[in-house]
């Protein structure tokens, strides 16, 4: 393998990264944070609302030879479905793992976040992470644990969309679930304390909210 092998991020939105910056942290996807602490070129495959059946059929068949690093991060939009199936879902899985072992010096997939959408998904999330945790297992991938992600710094109201500043969290554990020494967190100049909080909540948070709040308007009528 090249000593430039990129690390590739394959996915729904989550894998697509937030459109704007947030505590300084400027907008980066989880694998993209990885690329740059590794001085690694990087490589997306991803689709806003993609099922992970269409990952495996559409964009994993575009995936390259020659991975550094694979990040796997599927599944938000099958659980959420109301006719959520785990069958065809793990096969997907297994399939994007298996292929992704054989292209990638390493392989990590992350798990679901359990507060997971509002409405929110509910028990079926930690169905999901059992088979995330199952498969990656049996292909050798590296688990990053989401479970408890959460938190208005960390994830949208939505409750599904990670914050730029929760795509760096992501990094991070990802960073040391994989034991690297490169860590993301001491490339992004992250602004903290109540003057930070403060500038955010008035000035992004409170637009998200009302937006949220609209959509789910709109979904109820």
């Amino acid at each position: 393998m090249r000593d430039d092998a990129p690390v590739l991020a394959l996915g729904d939105s989550i894998s697509c990264g937030p459109e704007e910056g947030a505590f300084g942290v400027p907008p980066r996807v989880w694998g993209q944070w990885l690329a740059e602490a590794l001085d690694l070129p990087f490589h997306r495959l991803a689709q806003p609302g993609a099922l992970t059946p269409w990952i495996a059929r559409t964009l994993l068949p575009r995936a390259c030879d020659d991975y550094a690093l694979a990040c796997v991060h599927v599944g938000t939009n099958d659980v959420r479905a109301l006719d959520w199936d785990p069958a065809p879902y793990a096969v997907a899985l297994d399939e994007i793992l298996r292929t992704l072992t054989g292209r990638a010096r390493r392989v990590c997939v992350a798990t679901i976040p359990l507060d997971l959408g509002r409405p929110r998904a509910g028990a079926k999330v930690a169905g999901l992470n059992a088979i995330v945790r199952e498969q990656a297992a049996r292909h050798g991938a590296v688990v990053v644990g989401l479970d408890d992600l959460r938190g208005w710094r960390l994830v949208f109201p939505d409750a599904v969309h990670p914050t730029a500043l929760g795509q760096l969290e992501i990094a991070e554990r990802a960073a040391a679930a994989l034991g690297l020494e490169a860590r993301p967190a001491t490339l992004a100049s992250r602004r903290s304390g109540w003057t930070a909080d403060a500038r955010y909540l008035v000035g992004r948070q409170l637009a998200h909210i009302a937006r949220d709040r609209r959509r789910r308007w709109i979904e109820r009528a």
